[in-house]
């Protein structure tokens, strides 16, 4: 066996470097977050308990961490489904040529390069000036919407360029319709990119802050809470919250990779059981 070359060792180094940059705050914030009553926000720990854990589910003096979550879950859902049903109807209209298709491409993909606090300003201006309540379910559900569905029409644009199109020719020369052709064939093929689309529009959503800090109006959307919390709570429980969320979104993630896991395995079942069927 050849030894390696020195190069592989720096590399590795560089990687693992890399990875204590990429993890080491979160790991950091996790082990803080289980000190002991007597705990501060800096090492050394000072027992260990999971006292502020508990903390957070008692009445707290400062802050509405409770209703800012779920200010964000719901705001998260209403962003995740608006761009999946966007960013679908978006992708199958660019597959045919239309006047305009390449100003409109580039006037989407322009929001993503605006500097996000200029995004939060503007739609906070048109919303004001036009006599709206700046609400984190209208303003600031209009400025995420400029951040996810970028993302997600950049993703429905992949999706359909490796589409073959000879499922859906397939489709209509059964009879079936242009809704059927979609219903049955096309949505059922692409059902783990729109996953992975809502995957992206709940996530990026969850934790935005730049776009919704002048855009939620009087209630804090949870960034904002915690952001808000940094200034006047100096205990651990800021960092039992940053765990707790940091674990809630790590099990959304888990629970959209589980249910592509499970598609993926029922599409291959019902094809070896099609095919076993033909033989």
């Amino acid at each position: 066996m050849e030894p390696r070359p020195k190069s592989f060792y720096v590399l590795s180094a560089f990687f693992v470097l890399f990875l204590v940059f990429l993890y080491g705050p979160t790991l950091t914030i996790g082990i803080l977050s289980f000190q002991g009553p007597g705990g501060g926000l800096t090492f050394p720990m000072r027992g260990v308990s999971l006292h502020w854990f508990r903390d957070l589910f008692e009445q707290q003096a400062v802050g509405d961490i409770w209703g800012s979550f779920r200010r964000s879950f719901v705001l998260g859902l209403m962003v995740m489904v608006t761009t999946v049903v966007v960013s679908v109807m978006g992708g199958l209209a660019f597959r045919k040529r239309f006047a305009g298709a390449t100003v409109l491409f580039y006037l989407i993909i322009t929001s993503l390069v605006i500097p996000s606090i200029l995004i939060s300003l503007g739609v906070g201006l048109i919303w004001s000036q036009s006599g709206l309540p700046v609400h984190w379910s209208s303003s600031g559900f209009g400025a995420q919407l400029t951040w996810t569905l970028p993302f997600g029409l950049l993703i429905m644009f992949a999706v359909f360029n490796r589409f073959d199109r000879s499922y859906e020719e397939a489709a209509r020369d059964l009879g079936a319709s242009p809704w059927q052709v979609i219903r049955h064939v096309v949505l059922p093929i692409i059902a783990p990119s729109l996953i992975g689309v809502a995957l992206f529009g709940f996530t990026l959503s969850y934790d935005e802050f730049a776009r919704t800090l002048l855009t939620s109006g009087s209630h804090n959307t949870l960034p904002l809470e915690v952001f808000g919390m940094t200034t006047n709570v100096t205990t651990p429980v800021l960092f039992a919250l940053g765990t707790l969320t940091t674990v809630f979104s790590l099990l959304v993630i888990g629970i959209f990779l589980l249910v592509v896991w499970f598609m993926n395995r029922r599409r291959t079942r019902h094809g070896s059981d099609a095919g076993q069927g033909l033989v």
